[in-house]
């Protein structure tokens, strides 16, 4: 079985339910879109292993019409090595970065993620990429994601990990650790590399 494939059909019931259930004011129509619902989070949890209610409420529990959520990576070379930190939760290291806040710009939330993860005071000066997670090589993901990728430039700190990683790194294109890839993949840090060779490179659009 194609596990991305069938992962995209869940995600798609899933919102065409979610977005029923917003604005249907029929109540017939109501109980077939919480049907689908239902048979989505069937199919999740089929796909995941998980028990019903932890995919009902990471999978299913929001309100309102369905958007992909942001996930925000900063970039932050070093004579030529690229930062990285080393999560806790699976011991394994990826660009710094994680969820956009509310109330953060993407630029506000890269600039917090690298600070509170690799301890560095940082400037966010160009936007390098907008991927979609699906048309890259992580994971099945429950989660329907884009990434943003933001250059940014060291003013202050000094490298040190925070609460959720266990160390902070620079690393060489030809030697990097292993990677987290739920969270960067191996292509995507050498797509970080050709702008570094390239500050003119346009940005990468999925």
């Amino acid at each position: 079985m194609d596990d991305q494939r069938w992962l995209r059909w869940t995600q798609r019931i899933q919102a065409l339910a979610q977005a029923g259930l917003t604005y249907t004011e029929n109540g017939y129509d109501v109980e077939r879109y919480e049907e689908l619902r239902e048979i989505s989070i069937a199919m999740m949890q089929e796909l995941s292993g998980a028990p019903y209610p932890v995919v009902k409420e990471l999978f299913a529990s929001e309100t309102g019409y369905p958007t992909p959520k942001v996930d925000v990576r900063g970039v932050v070379f070093e004579e030529g090595r690229i930062l990285l930190v080393k999560e806790k939760s699976d011991g394994k290291w990826t660009l710094p970065g994680g969820w956009a806040d509310i109330g953060y710009t993407p630029k506000e939330t890269a600039v917090k993620e690298i600070r509170e993860e690799a301890g560095l005071d940082v400037r966010a000066d160009r936007l390098l990429a907008v991927l979609d997670k699906k048309c890259h090589p992580h994971p099945p993901e429950s989660y329907y994601i884009y990434k943003i990728f933001i250059r940014c430039e060291q003013t202050g700190g000094r490298p040190e990990a925070g609460l959720e990683t266990s160390d902070v790194a620079y690393f060489a294109e030809d030697a990097l650790p292993e990677l987290s890839l739920n969270r960067t993949t191996e292509s995507q840090i050498r797509l970080m590399f050709e702008y570094l060779r390239d500050p003119n490179k346009a940005v990468t659009l999925d």
